[in-house]
């Protein structure tokens, strides 16, 4: 932020200069002409700040010779000490909706090294521009340094060929009205414009002392001056006493009696070239400077009197042919300060509906509007940074209570209260904004301790006093870090919002950080289920063929098929990646009649050629258990010839047995009935009883492979698999081990009485033709040699 004191000083070194408003000069053209020659640039200027506008004293390339300072990419170079480099103004919150970034000229690139004056002020820069980004390092940018060098010389050289101490003559009139048009036409700061005004008139009148303001009515019609600006140069400590008093007493000038105010009544120029033996300067407040000549000059807007201007102590005294001479400017000055009326009543009427439009009427906080453009700002400078940013998304607890027990009146002082707490327990630049109701976000930067997190909600959960009322209520917050969530403003809304919830669903008045991991799964999910169409569309989806070996037979007796995905992007992805995904949505189903389908045509194929192999397939518990099944394994089926139905198998888990007794069974044996067997898979995993082991007409049992892989090492589960088997033979069910390694767990499995088994000891799944392949050459002898295939 700009400090006003230095900025006037910093103001007057530029008057003093006596550059602003002059021709072009070939000693600063030449110089742009180099920068942009050298740099090849559409742009090149030698710019100057005043108070309310940026002045082009030299420019190359443009046709403008100024625009206001408010969007003057000069106006952020000069408010640090080296070049302002900006790559791409359309991606810089600063200057992204600059309206000379989104229209002419169209600003992409920028770099402004600051101009000083003789004094040590910087008054402006020289830059360069283009339409287009650009990528500079700071070495490359030595030569605009050099230049911007060269320019201060000649400022300095220029000022010190000149006489310093005297007074801007009467004849720079012209000058000091064109500035006091651009002053009160592009200024929303009324003292500062009255102040440059005030310096002017100064200036040229070699005035010592002197006041400008308005003249304003009371109710009674009798008029008063408002000061707008007043010197305060050399006075005494009781004259200091005295112009602190006024300043704080809002510069209000009611005496009509004195020398002071008289023209306020009169409308006329009032001279005193001694003022200390004129009787019109009674009731001069003690304290006021010594004044030995004075002139007041009444301003007029048309016929009405609606300012005053007083100078005093003027070395050779006033004439009343010198407040002729400054006419043309008090005529400005009148219609000026009109138009400021009317501008200043604009500029309320437009600061009340930008003030609707970014703040929370209530709380006086962001609303959700402005808060984006701060949270879009703060993502911004962290990735410049590379730091972090937390999204604290908060929701009162009990806050319904107290608004319906006490009113809305308390409700709101509630509100109040906890905005101001909240604003209380961060840094000045964090961000505390309102979204609307009882829900607040706060966006903090670059914390590392959660212990931050906690403060806020202690804040919120200290008593609340009220008109007599001790209010009691707490706060659930949600909280996601950037760049860790790498998302942008609207979904770290969404995600810290989810986390609130979260911390409700947790008993409240606490936070909850979002959970990323299972955020990933979700979007994982929904990138399944969208793609999952167009896989089934266009064929991406294929059975691979794990082997299942009969020991007795000592040869392959089947396969059991598993889905894989042919990714056009992630390459070959196993069940895993996607079955659970798709579980309880439309594709299980249509997947499962896919596999179904498969199979069955393997299965005549396999008739075909003279093969016995049966297939054994997965179920999906949802397509399993839903209550189109029967249909949908009626209508695979209805071109497959009874004796080939009997080679397909169907596995269903032994937890889906549980999850839905009377459908299992109900499906089971319509599996039966239409000559298709089942297998009861993962067998062991569940709790299963004996009684529905018995009505459960399955005629295969698949030992889960946890239990087989470690049974030579782990007693308890080798006595899983022995009562299993046990329990297998006793029921003459059809028993097959899966995940056999080694021969030493085969050996156990035929040992105690396994029929059949499948595993990476023998193969791992193969598309279909390599499996066949693997049959055809299948040797028992010499089983223990592993594939290379992969999965």
């Amino acid at each position: 932020m700009v400090n006003p004191g230095i900025e006037k000083r910093r103001l007057a070194a530029l008057e003093r200069l006596g550059i602003l408003d002059t021709p072009p000069e070939e000693r600063f053209e030449r110089l742009t002409r180099i920068a942009k020659h050298y740099y090849g640039v559409k742009t090149a200027l030698f710019s100057v700040l005043d108070a309310e506008r940026q002045w082009f004293k030299s420019r190359q390339g443009l046709d403008e010779s100024e625009t206001p300072r408010s969007v003057a990419f000069c106006d952020y170079a000069i408010q640090q000490d080296k070049i302002l480099l900006v790559e791409d103004a359309a991606k810089d919150p600063r200057f992204r909706n600059n309206p000379l970034v989104t229209g002419k000229p169209h600003i992409r690139f920028y770099a402004g090294m600051p101009v000083r004056e003789p004094s040590g002020f910087k008054i402006g820069t020289l830059c360069i521009i283009d339409d287009k980004p650009r990528k500079f390092t700071e070495i490359e940018l030595d030569v605009l340094r050099s230049l911007a060098s060269i320019v201060e010389d000649e400022l300095e050289r220029a000022f010190l060929s000149t006489t310093t101490g005297e007074y801007v003559k009467v004849s720079h009139l012209s000058r000091a009205i064109h500035r006091a048009q651009n002053v009160f036409l592009t200024s929303d700061n009324e003292h500062a414009a009255f102040e440059l005004m005030l310096n002017d008139l100064l200036a040229l009148t070699g005035s010592q002392f002197g006041f400008i303001g308005e003249v304003l009515q009371r109710n009674d019609d009798a008029p008063f001056l408002k000061i707008g600006a007043i010197t305060n140069i050399a006075w005494s400590p009781e004259t200091q006493a005295l112009y602190q008093e006024v300043e704080r007493r809002g510069m209000i000038f009611d005496r009509l009696d004195n020398i002071l105010g008289l023209p306020m009544t009169t409308g006329e120029v009032i001279v005193s070239d001694s003022v200390a033996s004129d009787s019109r300067a009674k009731g001069l407040p003690e304290g006021h400077p010594h004044i030995t000549a004075y002139i007041g000059i009444p301003v007029f807007s048309g016929d009405r009197q609606i300012g005053l201007i007083g100078l005093a102590n003027r070395l050779g005294g006033y004439t009343a042919r010198l407040a002729e001479e400054l006419e043309p400017l008090m005529q400005t000055v009148g219609n000026l300060i009109e138009r400021k009326r009317l501008y200043q009543e604009k500029r309320e009427h437009q600061k009340h509906l930008e003030q609707a439009a970014n703040y929370d009427a209530l709380t006086g906080l962001p609303n959700r509007r402005r808060m984006t453009e701060l949270f879009e700002q703060e993502l911004f400078e962290a990735n410049q940074r590379q730091g972090l940013v937390s999204v604290c998304f908060i929701d009162l607890d009990g806050f319904k209570d107290i608004n319906d027990l006490h009113g809305h009146a308390v409700g709101d002082a509630v509100l109040k209260s906890v905005a101001d707490r909240l604003l209380a327990s961060v840094r000045a630049h964090d961000v505390v904004a309102r979204l609307g109701g009882d829900e607040f976000v706060a966006i903090l930067r670059d914390v590392n301790d959660e212990r931050v997190y906690a403060r806020l909600l202690e804040a919120i959960s200290q008593p609340i006093n009220y008109k007599r009322n001790v209010l009691h209520l707490s706060g659930s917050m949600g909280v996601t870090v950037y760049p860790e969530d790498d998302s942008d403003t609207d979904q770290l809304l969404r995600h810290a919002d989810q986390a609130m919830y979260a911390a409700k669903e947790a008993g409240k008045n606490n936070y909850v950080l979002f959970d990323l991991d299972s955020h990933y799964s979700r979007k994982e999910r929904i990138k399944v289920i969208e793609q999952m169409g167009t896989a089934l569309e266009l064929g991406q989806l294929e059975l691979y063929y794990q082997p299942k070996i009969h020991f007795g037979k000592q040869r392959v007796e089947g396969f059991e098929a598993l889905i894989r995905w042919n990714h056009p992007e992630d390459g070959l992805l196993g069940p895993g990646h996607f079955l659970d995904h798709i579980e309880y949505t439309e594709y299980a189903r249509k997947v499962g009649n896919f596999v179904l389908g498969e199979a069955i045509t393997q299965l005549q194929e396999f008739q075909s050629n003279g093969l016995p192999y049966t297939i054994s397939v997965n179920l999906s518990p949802s397509h399993f258990l839903g209550p189109g099944f029967r249909d949908d394994l009626e209508a695979a089926l209805c071109d497959c010839p009874v004796a080939i139905r009997s080679h397909l198998i169907l596995e269903v888990l032994e937890t889906t047995a549980l999850d839905d007794t009377d459908r299992v069974l109900e499906n089971v044996s319509a599996c039966r009935e239409l000559g298709v067997d089942v297998s009861l898979d993962d067998f062991g995993t569940g709790y299963s009883s004996l009684d529905l082991f018995r009505r459960l007409a399955a005629q295969e049992i698949k030992i889960d492979r946890s239990f087989v892989f470690d049974m030579l090492d782990n007693p308890d589960s080798d006595m899983i698999v022995s009562a299993i088997i046990s329990l297998s033979k006793s029921f003459r069910r059809r028993l097959v081990a899966e995940g056999i390694e080694s021969a030493e767990v085969e050996a156990k499995l035929i040992e105690l009485g396994c029929e059949l088994g499948q595993g990476f000891f023998y193969s791992k799944p193969l598309p279909l033709k390599q499996a066949l392949d693997w049959a055809q050459r299948f040797d028992w002898q010499n089983r223990d040699t592993r594939n290379d295939w992969v999965i």
